[in-house]
């Protein structure tokens, strides 16, 4: 292997920028490729963050590029799909910002794709190495909520033009619907905390009459309840056009303790008369500069380093889209949908 691992960024937008810092921050990659819309927009990147690299607007000329083991699929969603399965093929290993896919059939291509190429991936479920979720997985692993019984998730954020993102999320066939845009962290973050398989998902949406959410294509706001495997239930709630700050909400309730975001109420505390504070970094902020990406991009260079399967693949990542394309057709139909959703 190179002495360095190369990375391809496809994507200027917002997110590309982090994507950047991240892997000049550890000392096993460089970025050696920057693949735009415009020439001018993979330019405008790489002086932004101080790379003289290569840039491109053929995205399938990046791809033979031998230097580049990585690529970055920064993209507008309608596209990671395609550049995905480009990406596997060329023998490439993968980082795709979420949603990974905006239909089954996307999906079911992806996975075949990288599959046959025996390449590493990670989609971009980013909270996952937020210290409040990372802190909640050690409590669950010290049974300090014992069995979980039920969880909600909730993703609530007023997603208006003052986004850049705004004019392409607004769009189905781009932006998809509220839980594929933004919600599916919390469908993410609940399947991680609770651990066990969704068997079955309801669903409803809706939209309010705010001035600038009326353009959107689908309901900006939706809630399922989730059922899984061992009996415990779920509920997620997901609203791209609430007129409020930014909130992710998370409750555990477990029969030997309770988590209310940084608050935490269990038997492993005797004595507790009330909720103990936990101090620590909150999932609390939609801007993508507080994500934490870092940890992201060091799991997926140590997942390559070392030959092993991430947390958060490919294979992985098919299941939490999975429960957001059931819950979709739930909302759109009327009626529960059991899983598996897709055949």
């Amino acid at each position: 292997m190179a002495k360095k691992l190369g990375v391809g960024i496809v994507g200027t937008g917002w997110v590309s920028g982090e994507h950047v810092k991240a892997y000049q921050r550890n000392p096993h990659t460089e970025v050696r490729g920057i693949c735009g819309r415009t020439k001018e927009g993979a330019q405008r990147l790489a002086a932004s963050t101080g790379l003289s690299c290569p840039t491109f607007t053929d995205y399938s000329e990046m791809l033979k590029r031998d230097d580049i083991h990585i690529i970055s699929i920064c993209t507008p969603n309608h596209l990671h799909a395609q550049e995905a399965i480009g990406a596997a093929e060329a023998g490439k290993h993968i980082l795709i910002e979420k949603p990974a896919a905006l239909n089954t059939k996307e999906l079911v291509a992806m996975r075949k794709a990288v599959k046959k190429a025996r390449v590493k991936t990670v989609v971009s479920f980013v909270l996952r190495w937020n210290p409040l979720f990372e802190t909640i997985k050690s409590l669950l692993a010290d049974d300090a909520l014992g069995r979980i019984f039920y969880a909600e998730v909730d993703y609530f954020h007023g997603i208006g033009p003052w986004y850049k993102q705004y004019a392409w999320n607004i769009k189905k066939k781009v932006g998809g619907s509220s839980l594929l845009s933004a919600g599916c962290h919390a469908v993410d973050g609940l399947r991680w905390f609770v651990g066990d398989e969704v068997v079955e998902v309801s669903s409803y949406s809706t939209r309010g009459n705010g001035k600038h959410f009326k353009e959107y294509e689908y309901d900006p706001t939706s809630v399922a309840i989730l059922k899984f495997k061992k009996g415990a239930v779920g509920k997620v709630a997901s609203c791209v056009e609430s007129k409020m700050p930014y909130v992710f909400n998370i409750g555990l309730y477990g029969d030997k303790g309770s988590v209310r975001n940084n608050q935490l109420y269990s038997h492993k505390l005797p004595g507790q008369t009330g909720f103990a504070t936990i101090p620590t970094i909150l999932p609390d902020s939609g801007d993508v500069t507080h994500h934490p990406f870092q940890g992201e991009m060091n799991h997926l260079v140590d997942c390559i380093l070392s030959n092993k399967e991430s947390h958060v693949n490919l294979e992985d990542a098919f299941k939490t889209h999975e429960i957001i394309f059931a819950a979709d057709y739930s909302a759109r139909t009327g009626r529960p949908v059991k899983l598996p959703f897709i055949k």
